[in-house]
C-alpha cells in the first residue's frame, strides 16, 4: 500500500472544519487525560495493551501538530477577514493547549505503564506483598525510605 506522505492543504474555507478538529482533539485529550489522572494510584486496572495503545495514538496526534500548524499559517498569507485572522489566533492557542495535553498524557502513560495488571502479576510473591504492604504504610504518612520497594529479593 502506497501512502501519500505529502498534506492536502486546505483552502481558508476549510476553517470550520479544521476548527472544529482541533478543538475536538483537545476536549478528547482532557478527558483522556482526566480518565488516566482518575486511574493513576490503582494502574493494575490497565493492560498493556491499553496502555500501549494510549501511547500510540497520542504520540501520533502530538506529531501531527506541525500539518495544523503549517495550514494555519499558510491560511495567514491568504489574507483571511478580520472573524478568520480571530480564529487562526484562537486555533493557535488551542494547538499550544492540545500539546500540552498530550505531553501529560504520555508522561503519565509511561508512568502507568510500570503498573499494569501484566507488571503486577509478573512479581512474585514477596515483591507483591512487600509493595502492598509499603503502599499501606505510605497511606499512613510514614515515608518509608528504610524499607525500598527494590529491596524485596526473589
Amino acid at each position: 500500500m502506497v501512502t501519500d506522505s505529502m498534506p492536502h492543504w486546505q483552502p481558508l474555507t476549510a476553517l470550520p472544519l479544521i476548527a472544529s478538529l482541533i478543538d475536538g482533539e483537545l476536549a478528547d485529550g482532557q478527558e483522556h487525560h482526566a480518565t488516566l489522572l482518575s486511574v493513576r494510584d490503582r494502574p493494575y486496572v490497565l493492560d498493556d495493551a491499553t496502555v500501549e495503545r494510549s501511547i500510540k495514538l497520542h504520540t501520533e496526534q502530538r506529531d501531527f501538530l506541525g500539518v495544523f500548524v503549517e495550514q494555519i499559517a499558510r491560511w495567514r498569507h491568504n489574507r483571511p477577514t478580520d472573524a478568520q485572522r480571530r480564529e487562526l489566533d484562537r486555533l493557535e492557542g488551542q494547538l499550544e493547549r492540545l500539546r500540552a495535553v498530550l505531553n501529560d498524557i504520555l508522561e503519565l502513560a509511561e508512568e502507568l505503564q510500570r503498573g499494569t495488571i501484566e507488571r503486577v502479576l509478573a512479581k512474585n510473591d514477596r515483591e507483591r506483598g512487600l509493595n502492598a504492604l509499603l503502599r499501606r504504610t505510605n497511606r499512613r504518612g510514614c515515608a518509608c525510605s528504610e524499607f525500598p520497594a527494590s529491596s524485596a529479593k526473589p
